[in-house]
């Protein structure tokens, strides 16, 4: 290993209770390869936050990965609930196609190739934060989304304030499948009603089956015909 010159890593690490940081980059990986001069990476950690004697933020991440010279990498910090984290550091432009734990706070940067994407929060997804990840991830094909917090009171607050381009159509092109079993109802609303998001790609849905009942007013409702024609494939999650 100490002659290898290119290296691309793609890792996961979860049941930790410290993260994958640039300092542990320099003295785990790169201190054992002196000859390497291309290094493409994704390092994601999910960690248990009770018993942390720090706050994670990504200005603390982010310098340990400019100390060791990888000024072109950046970080995610995003607390997916009370006691866990999700941190990511990855080297730019970002190389691979899957991404999970993604939450409302993420860096202004297009994910060219990237087709699955986990999207996750304990903070409600506004309709903006859905036309951001239209814009970042411009090849998604495949979207699963883990938040039971309501968008409607926000998205209300934000139409009324006056901030109505945050309400144009969300388009989704390349958009085949998406996940919303572990969401609020208010985000099969966001995908299926037309006058939310156009998705004219999807064909495999997973859904609790009273979310869509109600949402398609048991699948008589004209704002979610366009959406729904096309899908072949559902896998839904029964509400007793």
């Amino acid at each position: 290993m100490s002659c290898l010159e290119q290296l691309t890593l793609y890792i996961h690490v979860k049941g930790r209770n410290r993260v994958l940081d640039g300092t542990c980059v320099q003295r785990d990986i790169l201190d054992y390869m002196p000859q390497l001069h291309s290094f493409t990476f994704y390092i994601g950690t999910y960690v248990n936050t009770i018993g942390l004697s720090y706050k994670l933020s990504n200005e603390d991440i982010r310098r340990t990965l400019t100390n060791i010279g990888q000024q072109h990498a950046t970080s995610i910090v995003n607390y997916v609930s009370t006691d866990k984290a999700a941190c990511s550091i990855f080297s730019l432009p970002f190389a691979f196609d899957y991404l999970e734990h993604l939450g409302n706070v993420f860096p202004n940067i297009v994910f060219s190739y990237v087709t699955y994407l986990l999207v996750e929060d304990d903070d409600p997804f506004k309709h903006e934060f859905f036309i951001r990840i239209a814009r970042s991830f411009p090849l998604l094909k495949y979207l699963r989304i883990f938040n039971i917090e309501s968008a409607v009171l926000c998205d209300l607050m934000t139409f009324e304030s006056g901030n109505s381009g945050s309400h144009s159509i969300v388009e989704y092109s390349d958009l085949t499948s998406l996940d919303v079993r572990y969401g609020h109802r208010d985000y099969v609303e966001q995908f299926l009603n037309e006058t939310k998001t156009y998705a004219p790609c999807l064909t495999e849905l997973g859904v609790v089956d009273i979310h869509l009942k109600t949402v398609t007013k048991n699948f008589t409702r004209d704002e979610t015909r366009h959406n729904c024609v096309k899908i072949i494939s559902d896998y839904l999650l029964w509400d007793h």
